[in-house]
């Protein structure tokens, strides 16, 4: 019986490789689609199961009852989930839309399976157990992990895991949000960074393909149910640019506290890191409970869609909403800047409908306004604080639309997505993700793919070289020696006193050190750091070695090095693969 498994097994990737080309696309992106919407369900269903077993269940007992129990249970998934990323899989804390990107542009799509298995359990556990963090960003990761090693499974190479990655993402959020449009939008938007990108036929597939899953198992409903709205006449739309500005001033702030925050929990002991998420969990705790006290009101907990539902259907009092916004902005923040395992899309679309909600509260003070337009200064608000953060105006105006099935809000989302994008811009250089990335020391210019060739060859040199090379700084005998022990390289810089002596091979070092010589040294080929890609090119062409040096800020002193390989890679990143 096994031997007959292993020979099924086998065969399947030798089938799927015997396809044309097209129809192996076609089916590589189905088989990634459907795998990755089954998978975030499943993610959904076991995290919500678990809030509602746990901390929502507790709340419809004994204040004090609650209070023990919830600490209790927020407290224990956050150590359980801080120590599984720790222990197996650091890059699957925070949303892993970050991780994800890096994964699409400097790996070929390639994410280990680990990615999958750590983030299912620890999401489950940290969000489901109470956290105040989101599932949609890590149902992304998770279902592009699942789409690339599926890929791979069947017999894509490790260089061309791009298609399930990309197909996997977008079938993960359209599952996630049941949102299928703004699914292919964030993709193509965020992760691969062109709308007309050869990968957007796979992609809406994919997208189409995730939220079928999701009619068939959940049902066809959207997101958030709201009664038809009708138009909102002036008074509404004077509220918009208020709402928006202040939707977008309190996203900015999430991501700029986050982002502070960070480094905190770095400078935990390394053994003791792993308990971030559970400091996190516990300042989350500790806010929840004021606020449910004082309230009755669970949001500050987990996804907060309740109260996010009541809010869009004109249940809250702006009061309350004021104090929930205030809550889960310090709440998010703690849990996602101490290292949870959980994304930004749910909450910053609960900071948005609470600010919108909290404007509509005061300017009713000033002007009279409907139901229709409380509402609907609420849904601008989600769109203009997911925009202002993500920096994905075209997303977060669909993600809105998809998620309410209301017509009558695209005008008004329209004009807050033009204020939150314009203030976003000026408050801060990248959007979260990217200082995210930039923060953990990734080049976010080496992962942004380019337009076309011309811009491509164009680029600085810099932005793609190795700024960080390994160097001998003497050809003593031991140096030599230490060196190539401590490096798996075949080609080193030669740097004496500051300044460039030439380069040594690895075989012609080996070969000195037997024979008791100094290595011989070759030419190296040196390019200013203002140079481009293209005078690397010429220079890799002429250079003996493989390898063109990078000038630093001194003269004839080394900046960094790029490769052959570097060259390729990028090129690799540039173009992409239909398949």
């Amino acid at each position: 019986m096994s031997a007959i498994a292993i020979n099924l097994i086998s065969f399947v990737p030798r089938w799927v490789n015997r396809m044309p080309r097209r129809a192996r696309s076609v089916f590589l992106t189905t088989a990634a689609g459907l795998v990755a919407g089954l998978l975030t369900v499943a993610f959904q269903a076991a995290m919500s199961g678990l809030f509602t077993a746990g901390i929502k269940s507790f709340s419809h007992l004994s204040f004090t009852y609650f209070a023990v129990a919830s600490l209790i249970v927020i407290v224990t998934t956050a150590f359980i989930s801080g120590w599984l990323m720790n222990s197996f899989c650091p890059e699957a804390a925070g949303s892993g839309i970050p991780q994800l990107k890096v994964a699409m542009w400097k790996d070929f799509g390639y994410v280990k399976f680990r990615v999958v298995w750590v983030k299912f359990i620890a999401g489950v556990l940290q969000i489901g157990g109470g956290s105040s963090m989101g599932r949609e960003g890590p149902s992304v990761q998770l279902a592009g992990a699942a789409g690339s090693n599926l890929v791979g499974f069947l017999g894509e190479p490790k260089q061309r895991r791009r298609l399930g990655a990309a197909t996997g993402a977008a079938a993960g959020l359209a599952a996630a949000f049941n949102t299928p449009l703004a699914a292919v939008t964030f993709v193509l938007e965020e992760l691969i960074g062109d709308l007309n990108s050869r990968l957007l036929g796979s992609v809406l597939l994919a997208g189409v393909l995730g939220a079928m899953i999701t009619h068939g198992i959940l049902g066809p409903q959207p997101a958030f149910t709201l009664a038809p709205l009708g138009e909102s006449d002036w008074h509404g739309y004077v509220l918009v640019p208020v709402v928006a500005l202040l939707a977008t001033v309190v996203g900015i702030l999430f991501q700029k506290w986050s982002l502070w925050l960070r480094p905190v929990r770095k400078q935990f002991k390394p053994g003791l890191r792993w308990m971030g998420p559970a400091v996190g969990a516990l300042i989350c705790w500790a806010l929840g409970i004021i606020i449910f006290k004082e309230t009755g009101r669970l949001g500050v907990f987990g996804l907060g869609y309740d109260d996010l539902s009541d809010a869009l259907a004109g249940k809250l009092v702006w009061t309350t909403a004021a104090l929930l916004l205030g809550a889960k902005l310090l709440a998010t923040t703690a849990c996602y800047g101490f290292g949870g395992c959980g994304g930004i899309f749910s909450p910053t679309l609960f900071f948005g409908a609470m600010a919108g909600v909290a404007v509509a509260g005061l300017g009713a003070m000033v002007i009279p306004l409907s139901q229709n337009d409380v509402v609907m200064l609420a849904i601008v608000g989600m769109s203009a604080t997911l925009g202002a953060v993500v920096r994905a105006p075209v997303t977060s105006i669909l993600i809105v639309f998809e998620m309410t099935h209301q017509f009558a809000i695209v005008p008004p989302l329209m004009i807050g997505a033009l204020v939150s994008q314009s203030l976003a811009r000026r408050m801060v250089t990248h959007n979260f993700y990217d200082a995210l990335l930039e923060q953990d020391g990734h080049d976010v210019e080496r992962l942004r793919p380019l337009d076309n060739l011309r811009a491509w060859q164009e680029q600085n040199i810099k932005a793609l070289a190795n700024m960080k090379p390994v160097a001998l700084n003497s050809l003593e005998p031991k140096e030599v020696e230490r060196v190539l022990k401590t490096s798996p390289y075949n080609r080193f810089p030669v740097v004496v006193d500051g300044v460039i002596q030439g380069i040594m091979l690895r075989e012609e070092a080996e070969e000195a050190l037997q024979e008791k010589r100094a290595p011989k040294l070759f030419k190296a080929e040196l390019l200013p750091p203002s140079a481009h890609l293209r005078d690397a090119q010429g220079a890799l062409i002429n250079s003996d070695t493989g390898m063109v040096l990078v000038e630093g800020e001194e003269p004839n002193s080394l900046g960094g090095l790029f490769t052959i390989h570097d060259l390729l890679r990028a090129q690799q990143a540039a173009v992409e693969n239909p398949e």
